[in-house]
């Protein structure tokens, strides 16, 4: 079968920008669902491109490379559990389509959509059943929606280690449903969903110190997350070493609950680079970065949510 009988046909009907467009996470407990908007123009096909879910998580790996270097232009949409929990996932799965196609650079005259009718009424579509096996854009799309995903997981893994997410990316394997059972959800659970809504802690779940100075690094590590930040290191000789782009990120976490502050496990701050930090890059092995900076973060806890302030330290170069 020809992956770009669709392709071709709406090329002959004179459509000049046709992109594919599919999602990853709709079945998941935790964290996003993802859609990506991809216009392949006439580049070559890639061998090996099919429905992502037909492919090995190192093959997805090495075409979503692949990919990103042969198309014309690409969009990411993503929506976070707590929109998810808002509006459900279908119209959450909307609203990531719709933002896919905002990040294009390049408007569409054609989408063709995996599976049934999405709601983007200013552009024409074709939905195709099957379309990740049937469409080489769709199944382009696929990719990049699945290993833009997992990327994410495996992110959130290092923060919630009891959880495993860079092993099920969140679905709802008998491991991730007894680590919820043990331990209640985290916060990239999608609260709406069940089991999840039965097993949601309160603040009295976390009865010492050091449960909810965890609890507060893990909100700050996680939204960071979201602002496409990788995570170096955890809870371990600082609150959060992580890196964006060639700046490497130390972070100190102080809690504030009620009338009570718990402070960081190690303050923070600089001068002439502190030791500590000195002795920390020295061990690290990756060296993408040649800046250094500090936050300082506040983080009020309260029974409706919580409140963050960062206070950012200069830039030190390394």
């Amino acid at each position: 079968m020809d992956i770009l009988k669709y392709e071709k046909l709406f090329t002959s009907q004179g459509y000049r920008n046709i992109v594919g467009i599919d999602e990853a996470g709709r079945g998941p407990l935790a964290g996003p669902v993802v859609a990506v908007a991809i216009n392949c123009g006439t580049s070559n096909l890639i061998e090996g491109v099919k429905d992502s879910k037909k492919i090995s998580e190192k093959k997805r790996f090495l075409l979503y490379d692949k990919i990103l270097k042969s198309v014309v232009d690409v969009g990411i949409g993503i929506v976070h559990e707590n929109e998810i929990d808002s509006i459900n996932i279908l119209q959450a799965t909307y609203v990531a389509m719709r933002k896919a196609i905002k990040n294009l650079k390049i408007k569409p005259d054609l989408l063709l959509i995996d599976g049934n009718p999405a709601d983007i009424k200013d552009i024409k579509q074709k939905n195709i059943i099957k379309g990740d096996s049937l469409s080489y854009s769709i199944a382009c799309a696929s990719i990049i929606a699945k290993v833009t995903r997992d990327k994410m997981m495996v992110e959130y893994s290092k923060v919630f280690p009891k959880y495993n997410f860079d092993k099920h990316k969140g679905y709802g394997t008998k491991f991730h449903l007894k680590a919820i059972y043990d331990n209640n959800a985290c916060p990239i659970h999608r609260k709406s969903f069940k089991p999840i809504s039965e097993y949601l802690p309160t603040l009295k779940y976390f009865k010492d110190n050091k449960k909810i100075r965890l609890l507060s690094c893990q909100i700050v590590a996680e939204k960071m997350i979201k602002k496409n930040v990788k995570i170096i290191s955890f809870n371990e000789d600082f609150d959060i070493v992580s890196i964006k782009e060639n700046i490497l990120i130390f972070s100190s976490v102080n809690t504030i609950i009620g009338n009570k502050t718990i402070n960081s496990k190690i303050p923070l701050n600089i001068v002439n680079l502190d030791s500590t930090i000195k002795n920390f890059i020295l061990n690290l092995n990756s060296g993408n970065f040649n800046k250094v900076r500090i936050y300082n973060i506040e983080l009020e806890l309260k029974k409706d949510g919580h409140k963050i302030n960062v206070k950012k330290d200069d830039l030190y170069d390394i």
